[in-house]
């Protein structure tokens, strides 16, 4: 990998943007297919994310529930299935990002979400206007792949509740359960 490469890896991962325009497509998208603009739980969201950030493990995840991404219209592109850019962090219950409470107060700010508590829950809700965002960005060449696998992961796993959606990353992922607190998963 050239040096300008590596370096524009870096800079991909360390911008909130691509970070916050996952979120807020998994939490718009849920809307659009449960008809609630929302999503109960950040670990939860995190799951879905996981999912979303890792082509060759959403691949896996949706065939192990006997779907296939082609019916969403989805292709992973070889390049892909090797090459993670994105690094999660094994937590306590399972692939995490510290940013997330950061990536969400960003889109609160902007107008793109609503969060707010039920009980001990923190609900991600999008806004209209965080809606019509992303329905823009189904328009764009760019992000409609992005778009197409978030529609995939919410449609497969976004009625599991956030407990459901944990031990089911578990169970087709065990190679999480042996790592250690901290580390980085590279799947």
């Amino acid at each position: 990998m050239s040096l300008l490469l590596a370096r524009k890896a870096a800079q991909a991962e360390l911008s909130d943007d691509l970070h916050m325009m996952r979120v807020l497509m998994l939490v718009a998208i849920s809307g659009k297919w449960k008809g609630k603009r929302k999503i109960k739980g950040i670990t939860k969201l995190a799951k879905m994310d996981f999912l979303l950030r890792y082509p060759n493990c959403l691949n896996i995840a949706i065939e192990k529930e006997g779907k296939s991404l082609s019916q969403f219209d989805v292709e992973i592109k070889d390049h892909e299935k090797f090459t993670i850019e994105s690094k999660m962090i094994r937590f306590r219950y399972g692939p995490w990002d510290g940013r997330y409470r950061r990536w969400i107060s960003l889109l609160k700010a902007k107008g793109l979400l609503d969060v707010y508590t039920e009980g001990r829950t923190v609900i991600v809700e999008s806004t209209d206007l965080g809606q019509k965002f992303v329905e823009d960005l189904y328009d764009s060449e760019v992000y409609k792949d992005q778009y197409l696998r978030a529609t995939a992961v919410v449609k497969t796993f976004g009625g599991f509740s956030a407990t459901k959606l944990m031990g089911f990353i578990y169970e087709t992922f065990p190679e999480l359960n042996n790592m250690r607190w901290g580390d980085e998963i590279e799947l």
